[in-house]
């Protein structure tokens, strides 16, 4: 199969729109990262991506809606997911809630609850006003690989499986969205994102829950070709050094970066780790380095969810 890389224009939007209303399957931005796109209501959409990723069948998708109206036509809303939805809509919030009985077991991996979110990105926006049906997208990479960031990263791993990828830019947060079960009076986070515990108002008691209802939390995910190492704060041109006697290596980090390692990104802030962490990974990859060093940040806000995928892609 022969993927066709579209422009983010009009033309290239009502061409994936109509695809996914076909039953293809369709890579595009998000403001979290590149998701791989079918039709939420189309059982065999659902399976293909599942099989275009390697995905495991008990891994559930994410249904994507243009805004907090469609919710109606895939779950029964609580008090709570309205206001979450007011408050976080369009943004990197995922709420999980109980699905109506025509959403496919398919897209919910057999689960009685359906994943939603309204994404917080133009062009992800137009292609469901264009496609006229809920988009299930999980990440669009190979299931167990680094998340995608770009459209090329997308055509790396999938180019030649799925009908088309919109190439909308670099991703701005960089890191898979939060997911709270909204079922009961208080929110429970599911999977750690940018949108933080801090913005929700919960506590440690809060955080869990039943951890099969939310997409990426229970199998190895985010791992590179290249060995990853975390080290700790303030120390990660200390690590690289003593590793780079050995193999070759890269590096991530607030400070300098010492001879005869490669740096692949300077942060300051945990959100700018987060927006280059997995093209990193990528990168890495590609200089064929053996071991990729990242400088761990706090673990408060954003930095938690930096944190949570280094440690799946550390192993």
């Amino acid at each position: 199969m022969d993927t066709r890389l579209l422009p983010p224009t009009n033309e290239g939007l009502h061409i994936a729109g109509g695809i996914l209303r076909d039953g293809g399957l369709v890579g595009f931005p998000t403001e979290t990262v590149y998701g791989l796109g079918g039709n939420a209501l189309d059982s065999s959409a659902a399976s293909r991506i599942f099989a275009a990723k390697g995905r495991p069948a008990d891994n559930p998708l994410i249904a994507h809606v243009p805004d907090v109206d469609h919710l109606d036509g895939l779950a029964s809303p609580t008090p709570l997911a309205l206001r979450l939805a007011e408050e976080f809509w369009p943004g990197p919030l995922t709420i999980v809630l109980d699905a109506h009985p025509h959403v496919p077991r398919t897209t919910t991996a057999g689960l009685s609850t359906v994943a939603v979110r309204v994404p917080d990105h133009p062009v992800a926006i137009a292609l469901l006003e264009q496609a006229e049906v809920p988009i299930a997208a999980p990440s669009a990479n190979r299931s167990g690989r680094p998340s995608p960031t770009t459209a090329h990263h997308v055509m790396t791993d999938l180019g030649g499986s799925i009908e088309a990828v919109i190439d909308g830019g670099q991703c701005v947060i960089g890191v898979e969205s939060t997911v709270v079960d909204a079922r009961g009076d208080e929110p429970v986070v599911l999977r750690e994102g940018a949108v933080t515990r801090e913005d929700l108002g919960v506590g440690h008691g809060q955080v869990g829950g039943d951890l099969s209802a939310s997409p990426g939390t229970r199998h190895t995910h985010y791992r590179p070709t290249s060995r990853v190492v975390i080290a700790p704060e303030g120390k990660g041109a200390e690590v690289a050094m003593k590793a780079s006697a050995f193999e070759s290596v890269g590096l991530v980090s607030r400070g300098p970066v010492p001879e005869g390692v490669s740096s692949l990104g300077r942060f300051d802030r945990p959100g700018e780790l987060a927006a280059l962490l997995y093209g990193a990974m990528r990168d890495a990859e590609a200089a064929g380095l053996a071991v990729l060093v990242f400088e761990a940040v706090p673990e408060v806000g954003v930095g938690r969810a930096v944190m949570d995928r280094l440690r799946r892609a550390a192993g």
